[in-house]
Formats: C-alpha cells, structure tokens, sequence
C-alpha cells in the first residue's frame, strides 16, 4: 500500500471517527479529563493525514521527510487549536439558567398593575430575553401600570420592588 493511500484512509477514517465524537461527545465528556484529550487527538491525526497528503501531491520531497514535517506542523496546529480555541471554549459560561436571586438590583417594568397588599407581574430585561414575574411593593403600596420599579427581595417566588427613580 502506498503512503498516498494511508495518509488518504486515514483522512476518511478520522473524518468519520470525528462525526461519531461530534453525535456522542456528552457520552465520551469524561474521557476528557488529563492529558487524553479525544478533540486534540483527533485534530492531531486529521493534520497529520491531511499534510501528509497535500505534501505527497505538491512537493518531490522524500516520504521520510514528508511524514517528520506532517507531524511538526500537526504539533503546531494541535498545540494553537488546544490553546486558543478549546481552552477559551471550556472556560466560557454555557448556562442560560438564572435564579431569581441573581435578578436582585435589576430593574423591571410594571405589566400588570400592584395593587396595594396585593400582587401584580413585573417584567425584566434580561440577555436571554424578557421574564415575566410576580411581584408586590415592598411597603405595600400601589405601583401603576408602566412605572419602572427595582427589585429589592425575593421571597416565596414573589419579587418585592420598589418604584424606580433613575437619577438625572
């Protein structure tokens, strides 16, 4: 078999191993853990394979020296491809969850009117969209329709708020 061959088996091989890791990566998570890192092996083979092979189809270099550069620019391109790309990846907020907790200092907008020792619905602006809650005024006092209002509490799933003054 030629190494033409290889290099080109192997660019089919890793590229659906790489599918295969993309569909069942939650399954394989664990794996990633030490040194063993199955996206920056699988990067690594690719590179080597894909150089490899655009190497034997444009220079008349030797095969010994076309496999010792595939392996250094693989090292290379792994070594950036783990350092600026997955690093940065792991350490990003992937959550879009929230507690109410986490909305204490926000301010929000009336919807439905508070009505004195009563209960109306507040909206928040948020980066994942707009949240709707219950609220009440935090001195039981009345808050139309409209007015901006700033949470000061929550309690029992209720929002307790003051009206909003912004300073001009």
């Amino acid at each position: 078999m030629k190494i033409e061959q290889i290099f080109l088996y192997g660019l089919i091989i890793i590229g659906l191993i790489t599918i295969l890791y993309v569909l069942f990566a939650d399954a394989i998570d664990g794996m990633d853990a030490g040194i063993f890192n199955p996206t920056v092996f699988l990067s690594f083979v690719l590179f080597v394979c894909a150089t490899g092979f655009i190497l034997l189809k444009l220079t008349e270099w030797s095969n010994t020296v076309i496999i010792i550069t595939a392996f250094i620019v693989s090292s290379i391109l792994s070594f950036l491809l783990y350092y600026f790309v997955l690093l940065p990846l792991s350490s990003a907020e992937v959550s879009t969850a929230y507690r109410d907790e986490s909305l204490q200092g926000s301010v929000g907008k009336v919807i439905v009117p508070i009505p004195k020792d009563g209960f109306g619905e507040i909206v928040i602006e948020t980066v994942n969209g707009l949240l709707s809650k219950r609220a009440a005024e935090y001195d039981n006092e009345e808050v139309d329709y409209g007015k901006q209002v700033l949470i000061i509490e929550v309690a029992g799933g209720t929002f307790l708020v003051k009206e909003y003054e912004p300073l001009k």
